[in-house]
Parts: C-alpha cells; sequence; structure tokens
C-alpha cells in the first residue's frame, strides 16, 4: 500500500471521527443549556450569586482567607473531608 493513500485513509478516519465528535457536542449543549436555564431561574428566584448548595469549598473563597493547598486538595484518589460530600451522587452519565 502506498504511503499517500494510508495517509489519506487516516485522514479521512480523522475527519470522520471529528465530525461525529462535533455533532454530539451540539447535541449535549442543548441539553446543558436547558438545566442552566432552569439554574439560572432557581438562583435569581431565590437571590443567590450562584446556585451553590453548600460552602465547604475552600477553594471558592476570597483568596485573602483561603489556603495556599485548597485547590490542590481535591484530586480522584482524595479522602472527602467534608460531610456533605456524602449526601449527592456523581451526576448521571
Amino acid at each position: 500500500m502506498r504511503p499517500a493513500l494510508v495517509f489519506s485513509l487516516l485522514l479521512s478516519l480523522l475527519l470522520t471521527l471529528d465530525g461525529v465528535l462535533f455533532a454530539d457536542g451540539l447535541v449535549r449543549r442543548k441539553g446543558e443549556d436547558a438545566t442552566l436555564a432552569r439554574l439560572e431561574a432557581a438562583t435569581s428566584g431565590l437571590g443567590l450569586t450562584d446556585p451553590a448548595v453548600a460552602t465547604e469549598a475552600r477553594y471558592t473563597r476570597h483568596p485573602a482567607v483561603s489556603d495556599a493547598m485548597a485547590p490542590f486538595m481535591d484530586h480522584p484518589g482524595a479522602i472527602e473531608h467534608f460531610p456533605t460530600g456524602t449526601f449527592w451522587l456523581p451526576p448521571p452519565r
């Protein structure tokens, strides 16, 4: 097989994959826009600045009152430090 043919097949495969992923992103964005609209309605109705349910995330506070290592404490293998993390399941996929 000629190298130009291999390259063109690989390029067409990657372009097809790119198109499929782009279409999937557009479909998912429509669903997320509906969720965002509901969250905006809830936060404006309650007079909140954001849809935060718990205020235990230390890295979202003002930098003057948060820990220097706070952004690096949450990783996949981290132990849950706060009790509210046990009340909610991860979002459905």
